[in-house]
């Protein structure tokens, strides 16, 4: 992903702006610096994908304030783009940042909102832009797409505190930057495209677990079947079970003395009802997260198209807005299948994250446990006399900060076994605890304490304390965590840019015509996984580019490392059959 300066007309040009204006979008060269020589190109929205058409031809770095903002209209158009820089993403990155927190720009840029719950970036998950696309194009003092000085000066800006960053940290943010501007373009491209979706096939599977499709307002037949069973074995006939609160008045009125309706408390129970009630509670779950109403809303044209929030979580993950996008339950995976002389690629990042902890505290004895094996079978190997399960435990317990239960006991012994691994965690702990951020591989940090959170460490009363004490041990298991999650993030992101370019140069190669994606294409991410949708011609050189550029990725972000991360790749024909 480095920049090459190319030349066009009279200047190198290596970025344009790309802003609205009240005639329709304004471009603009500019240099890495932010000097523009010339004026504004002024230029109306329907001649807009031609223009851009055109000056693609120059592989320019566009910049604009959002992808979302532009890149959906331009890929409508037929038009897509080799790279950007998304002023929005990288604003929330440099804002955050410990590499950029000396900077005047951290000082004074807005800290995007953060819900302290979930993680997620407030900022990062606007609302759907207007049906009237003509919003974009209204004067910048009236719009939420900034003009074309704008965007300059916070481009320069931006580009001001990459400079004032030491030299190893500043390349990894700048890696970091552009791998997250380039998610952005793939975020948009994915949802343009979308995943390969056959609605009578995942019709057919409701109708297997459901039944018929049901009227408005009213259960499908199986629902209503186990309702029944269930009203009559707790002897509650006017029992509603969509009712948590109407359940557990019924569940204690036989005797079934549960706090909630989570699956593992209800399974404590012996109690006959308990069997139907979990499969109402798994049915129910298809019918109302995935049934027939979703499908009316969410899959038109043999296509799922989910709108993805890059980054849209504080350690880097992506979020998802409407649709479930981020889970495709296995109910329904049949219903994911390839198009007709086309194959679904399903690639997975094989216990990434232990990995990539092992790669940030350069523990050597790690490193060989994962050397050619099951990560946690050579944990197991090493230290757990070859028990896999609790490997997997320990390891889980040191990156999440299960400190009790069977992680607790088995910490000690991981400990001793792998010192600089556990000693990194714990350390990112203790920072957390004691209100510091802490950072990922690339320059990703996690937000400073809340107020609330402040408030709470300068508390007098024992009472008080004890409440002080535990959100700071909270904050540790966040902190502990980040540094983990976040670098695994960066990692997928580079994956992700390496695999886009890789499949952008098969295209290539194949000198399709318009309208024809014969490389392959990428349709759907989570977290460590990725799925390509290819003409089975294609389907071996695009294997090769996943598995490229996952060996990319862990150069780029770790250079030359005695750790492997290795790829597994299913072929098939429905998602469904991928695990």
């Amino acid at each position: 992903m480095p920049e090459t300066p190319v030349t066009h007309g009279r200047m190198m040009l290596m970025y344009l702006l790309l802003a609205a204006h009240p005639q329709g979008a304004a471009i603009q060269e500019t240099d890495a610096a932010g000097s523009s020589p010339a004026e504004p190109r002024i230029v109306a929205k329907t001649e807009l994908p031609a223009v851009v058409r055109e000056l693609e031809n120059h592989r320019p770095r566009w910049i604009w304030n959002r992808a979302q903002d532009w890149y959906p209209t331009l890929l409508a158009a037929g038009v897509r783009l080799e790279r950007c820089h998304d002023l929005s993403l990288c604003r929330t990155i440099l804002a955050f940042s410990e590499f950029t927190a000396h900077t005047a720009y951290a000082r004074e840029a807005a800290q995007p909102s953060v819900d302290e719950d979930s993680g997620l970036i407030r900022a990062l998950a606007p609302p759907p832009p207007p049906a009237d696309q003509d919003a974009l194009f209204e004067t910048p003092s009236h719009s939420r797409e900034p003009g074309v000085e704008d965007i300059r000066a916070e481009f320069t800006a931006q580009q001001d505190a990459v400079r004032s960053v030491a030299d190893g940290h500043r390349q990894r943010l700048q890696l970091l930057l552009a791998a997250e501007s380039a998610s952005a373009m793939i975020a948009a491209e994915m949802q343009h495209s979308g995943v390969p979706w056959q609605e009578g096939l995942h019709e057919d599977i409701l109708r297997r677990h459901l039944g018929p499709r049901p009227a408005p307002g009213h259960r499908p037949a199986a629902l209503e079947a186990l309702c029944t069973e269930l009203r009559t074995l707790l002897n509650s006939p006017k029992l509603n079970p969509d009712s948590p609160q109407d359940l557990i008045r019924a569940l204690h009125r036989n005797g079934i003395e549960v706090t909630s309706t989570r699956q593992w408390e209800l399974k404590e129970s012996a109690h006959p009802a308990i069997g139907p009630l979990l499969e109402y509670k798994k049915l129910s779950r298809l019918f109302t997260a995935n049934g027939w109403a979703w499908l009316d809303a969410w899959v038109s044209g043999g296509r799922f198209r989910p709108e993805y929030v890059v980054g849209g979580v504080v350690s880097g993950r992506w979020a998802s807005r409407g649709g479930g996008a981020l889970q495709i339950p296995k109910q329904i995976r049949g219903a994911v299948h390839a198009d007709p002389g086309h194959k679904l690629i399903v690639a997975d990042a094989a216990q990434l994250e232990p990995r990539v902890l092992a790669a940030l505290a350069q523990d050597p004895k790690m490193a060989e446990a994962a050397r050619g094996k099951d990560l946690y079978a050579g944990i197991a190997a090493q230290g757990f006399g070859g028990d896999r399960s609790k490997a997997k435990i320990a390891m889980l317990g040191a990156m999440y900060g299960a400190t009790t239960g069977e992680s607790g006991r088995l910490m000690p012994q991981l400990a001793r076994t792998y010192p600089r691994a556990v000693g990194y965690v714990e350390q990112a702990a203790r920072d957390g605890e004691a209100g510091r951020t802490v950072t990922s591989r690339l320059g990703r940090s996690s937000p400073p304490p809340s107020e609330r959170w402040l408030r709470s460490q300068r508390s007098t009363t024992a009472e008080e304390q004890r409440r002080a004490d535990a959100l700071a041990r909270s904050r540790g298991r966040f902190t502990r965590n980040f540094v983990v999650q976040g670098s695994a993030a960066d990692w997928a992101s580079c994956w992700l840019a390496e695999l886009r370019r890789r499949l952008r140069a098969l295209e290539a190669d194949g000198a399709p015509g318009p309208g024809r994606r014969d490389g392959g294409e990428l349709v759907f991410f989570l977290h460590d996984e990725v799925m390509v949708h290819a003409p089975e011609a294609a389907v071996p050189a695009c294997v090769r580019a996943i598995e490229e550029a996952a060996a990319a990725a862990t150069h780029l972000l770790f250079g030359k490392v005695p750790l492997e991360f290795p790829v597994s790749v299913a072929v098939v024909d429905s998602y469904d059959q991928a695990k």
